[in-house]
């Protein structure tokens, strides 16, 4: 009996400092993440930017093929060095794999239709840590402008977050691309207005630099003579003072199309974008 007695002391002795050191453990590891997520809060006050935006176990690869298909169709892919390329090609596979490719009116989604547009999220959300956008789940491809029968009009590309789908005209899509500097891109677009609606309600850290940067915009907007500046100059289509998404969606496509020419005459709204995106467009 005192044998039992002693078996069943030490096993509930053994028991009970395993579940302390289990959660000591957790309560270590707590500490950590809520240590880091403080520190990377300060720091992206300061610095406007994560701590880190790239960290993956195994990288993902897309074939040469595929490579030299990107590279003759996006210059931001061929301004990355090496190391910066290969996150792309990695976060683009990882992208089309979450997300669903479906054609209307008889349009064929071929790999091609799927990397050109997944590589334009990627390009967008390129220096932001969460880049799969989970507002968005399905991608439909018309092959010219389609009927909506959500507002009764016809569109080139429209995002319904309600079913969580972007809907492009791949005819469109293309003509987006076609002028490098025109700043006319259905794809970029389309693709901010699912990016802005995705940081809502999101605590991740881009998402919150991203929120706190746009309300600085919005603020700079309020301006009278930025205002004015901004609609004399006759840059920026009138279509981006629609409203406040709008603007933003006009602002990106000029970011990324004539980076240089928005930098030097409105230096206040490039900046905020720069921040939101985390990529300096004219810094090369």
């Amino acid at each position: 009996m005192k044998k039992n007695r002693l078996g069943e002391e030490e096993f509930s002795f053994v028991f009970v400092v395993i579940v302390l050191g289990i959660l000591l453990i957790s309560l270590i590891v707590i500490i950590v993440v809520k240590s880091i997520t403080l520190i990377e809060y300060i720091y992206s006050y300061f610095y406007k930017k994560p701590l880190f935006t790239h960290l993956y176990f195994r990288l993902k690869k897309i074939s040469p093929q595929h490579q030299e298909f990107i590279k003759q169709r996006f210059p931001f892919y061929n301004r990355l060095n090496r190391r910066q390329q290969s996150f792309f090609q990695h976060r683009l596979v990882t992208f089309i794999a979450h997300k669903s490719f479906e054609g209307r009116d008889e349009f064929e989604v071929t790999d091609e239709v799927k990397i050109y547009i997944g590589a334009t999220a990627v390009m967008l959300t390129f220096g932001m840590r969460n880049f799969l956008l989970k507002r968005l789940s399905k991608i439909i491809i018309y092959p010219d402008i389609y009927y909506s029968t959500i507002n009764e009009v016809h569109h080139k590309g429209e995002f319904n977050p309600q079913l969580k789908a972007l809907v492009f005209s791949w005819k469109d899509f293309l003509q987006g691309y076609e002028t490098a500097n025109d700043n006319l891109n259905l794809g970029i677009h389309e693709f901010m207005h699912v990016i802005h609606l995705n940081t809502y309600n999101h605590k991740n850290i881009s998402a919150v630099i991203f929120r706190d940067a746009n309300k600085e915009l919005e603020d700079l907007l309020k301006q009278d003579h930025l205002r004015n500046k901004l609609v004399d100059s006759r840059y920026f289509r009138d279509y981006a003072f629609t409203n406040r998404f709008e603007f933003l969606a006009v602002l990106v496509e000029s970011f990324i199309e004539s980076p240089l020419l928005f930098k030097q005459n409105f230096p206040e709204f490039y900046k905020k974008i720069k921040e939101m995106l985390n990529y300096n467009f004219a810094g090369y």
